[in-house]
């Protein structure tokens, strides 16, 4: 798998801890590409290292209890999704623009205190996320798109068909689940799935949800 200059075929082409950056409702997944938009001084500091060293971040989730996340050694969601900046910019005003693309998701293993401003944890990749064998093929492709575009028209939101069309399996199902507008509960759930297939399976099932409640109504589907 290729990421920017970068290639991370095996655990050991990773680094053993990480930093992460803990943000409620936004999900990364391996291939996808996330824009940032980064302010406070101590994910500042976090994007100065990462720049400089190995160029990657943990992307991670509150725990969905969590009460306040952004607190030191508040509880974050086991796992996350590792991400390489590939694209970096400065505005005047001291902020970052970032985009990070997904490398493969992590399990948060212990964290590392280090007397930094952000959080560094010891990570297990998901080795089956670098192979790129994720089981394109079972994918019930024109399911996920005939609920997709109901899912859409129910809610009045519009997509880009021909670049949906066009996208291969991997891309079409992360990419959908990244931009899904879902709650946090459902894009943990997402970024969980073991495999390609279960996370389009339910993805279409969130929809079908949804679907079957009238629409989008600002909560979670997930309780």
């Amino acid at each position: 798998m290729h990421v920017g200059n970068a290639r991370y075929l095996k655990a050991s082409d990773l680094p053993d801890t990480i930093p992460v950056f803990p943000l409620s409702g936004v999900l990364l997944l391996p291939e996808g590409h996330l824009p940032l938009n980064i302010f406070e001084p101590r994910y500042l500091a976090m994007f100065d290292a990462a720049i400089a060293s190995h160029r990657l971040i943990g992307m991670v989730q509150p725990a969905l209890q969590s009460q306040d996340p952004g607190a030191d050694g508040s509880a974050l969601s086991p796992i996350g999704c590792i991400g390489r900046i590939t694209s970096f910019s400065e505005t005047g005003d001291g902020r970052y623009i970032v985009s990070l693309t997904g490398v493969c998701r992590f399990r948060l293993i212990d964290e590392v205190d280090k007397g930094l401003p952000y959080r560094v944890f010891k990570q297990a990749p998901f080795i089956a996320d670098l192979s790129g064998e994720d089981g394109e093929g079972d994918i019930d492709r024109a399911n996920l798109l005939r609920v997709f575009r109901n899912f859409l028209e129910s809610n009045q939101l519009e997509a880009d068909w021909d670049s949906v069309e066009r996208a291969g399996n991997q891309v079409l199902v992360n990419s959908l689940s990244m931009m899904s507008p879902f709650g946090p509960a459902e894009k943990q759930a997402l970024l969980e799935a073991p495999d390609l297939k279960s996370r389009a399976d339910a993805l279409i099932a969130i929809m079908e949800i949804v679907l079957a409640q009238g629409g989008m109504d600002g909560g979670t589907v997930l309780q």
